[in-house]
């Protein structure tokens, strides 16, 4: 393959993330990597070497030609569920409104992990036309919404995807506990007799 990168042979690409991250933060110090996320997911450009990092053998495919599309602006995102800085807070939150579906997810997570206030914004991301960003937010509002945002988590106990549905009941749940609000048993229940839906990192 003629762009055929020689790599340094300490570059982790096919470690996981959270020791990809890890690792970023011994080379480079935690607010480089802070930095570099920021930029990536401003669609921005932070260095071959850290777009490894964030991206791992995935990142080496595009160094060496393949479409970038939104990946890097994935995984400065993503990066974010393992570094932090309050100076990421506005970019996350734009990234919200981002055009990629798994950034507007993924943003959605960190905004739950980081405690990020924007109840708003989240309750326009449970429409979201894609259905794993629709459970995104609606776990994100669960954590941080108030008893008035109860009815628009009910809502979505009907949707037609069946893991917002669950997520849905899992977000209820939450908002109910957090309120000591009674469950009504009228609000259409998903049963889902299974074990909790989680997603693996591999976007």
């Amino acid at each position: 393959m003629p762009n055929k990168l020689d790599l340094h042979p300490d570059l982790p690409i096919d470690l996981p993330t959270a020791e990809r991250i890890h690792a970023a933060v011994l080379h480079y110090g935690e607010q480089t990597v802070i930095d570099n996320s920021i930029a990536l997911l401003r669609a921005k450009n932070a260095g071959k070497d850290f777009l490894l990092y964030a991206g791992g053998r995935h990142a080496l495919g595009i160094l060496e030609g393949a479409p970038a599309l939104y990946w890097p602006e994935l995984w400065g995102a993503r990066a974010l569920l393992y570094v932090w800085s309050e100076a990421a807070a506005p970019y996350v939150v734009v990234g919200l409104n981002n055009q990629a579906w798994r950034v507007r997810e993924m943003c959605a997570r960190v905004i739950l992990l980081r405690d990020l206030q924007v109840a708003p914004k989240l309750v326009r991301l449970t429409t979201d036309e894609v259905p794993r960003v629709r459970a995104a937010a609606l776990h994100a509002l669960a954590a941080q919404g108030t008893a008035d945002h109860l009815a628009t988590i009910v809502q979505r106990l009907r949707d037609p995807d069946k893991e917002v549905r669950r997520a849905a009941q899992q977000a209820r749940d939450v908002l109910s506990g957090r309120f000591d609000l009674p469950k009504d048993p009228s609000q259409g229940v998903e049963q889902t007799h299974g074990t909790r839906h989680t997603h693996d990192e591999s976007e």
